[in-house]
């Protein structure tokens, strides 16, 4: 069991809340959470890489000279990938570095990140931010208050919130996510986590994303 300070938008102490954090996951498997990790960024890389073989490189495959009694080195083509603007030997070429581990090792990786951050006293619970239309300035002095200012921040709200998104998208550092888009990459890769109280409630009570996966283990493809 954690109790966790709430804050106001001002940064100011307004109550406190109790959270199980067993019941978000039993136990936290850094493999895991390293695997589902790694399976996101995976899944981020484009793959465009590209480089010439010595068939795809412009130039004339002719001989540069004989093969005896120049003086010279034995040489072949200048398409060779030993000389300047020759192919290259062991090229890449394009691929997709894209794959998918188990669903529910996906989900349980989640909750496993979210009670990491409650464990390392990375996670802050704000009462509530009431924003009635876009104020980056205003979502700037929240983060100020609460200490936020100089690190990396993942802004978790209930839903998806366009008042709240919009006001923190343009602040280096800072991500605004609904808790039904979590995953353990977006949780893991920030310093902090700023969440609302409505947010935690879901969190608590498993009505998330991540709340399907409670105990499974991980294996196999989605």
């Amino acid at each position: 069991m954690a109790t966790l300070t709430v804050f106001d938008e001002t940064g100011g102490e307004v109550g406190t809340y109790d959270i199980d954090t067993e019941q978000i996951a039993a136990t936290v498997n850094k493999q895991l959470l390293h695997d589902v990790v790694v399976m996101y960024q995976a899944n981020l890389r484009q793959g465009s890489h590209n480089t010439r073989t010595r068939g795809e490189v412009a130039g004339s495959t002719k001989k540069m000279y004989r093969q005896k009694g120049t003086g010279n080195a034995r040489a072949g083509s200048r398409r060779s990938n030993v000389r300047r603007g020759g192919g290259v030997a062991r090229t890449v070429k394009p691929r997709d570095y894209s794959y998918r581990l188990n669903k529910k090792a996906v989900r349980l990786a989640t909750r496993m990140a979210i009670r990491s951050k409650i464990d390392d006293g990375e996670l802050v619970v704000v009462d509530s931010l009431g924003f009635d239309a876009p104020k980056t300035g205003r979502m700037a002095s929240v983060l100020k208050s609460l200490g936020l200012d100089k690190t990396t921040t993942l802004v978790a709200t209930a839903d998806h919130d366009v008042a709240v998104y919009k006001s923190g998208r343009n602040i280096a550092g800072v991500s605004v996510q609904p808790v039904r888009e979590l995953n353990a990459l977006s949780v893991l890769k920030p310093n902090r986590m700023l969440v609302t109280r409505e947010a935690l409630d879901k969190i608590k009570d498993g009505t998330f994303a991540g709340a399907q996966a409670s105990g499974e283990a991980a294996a196999g493809d989605e």
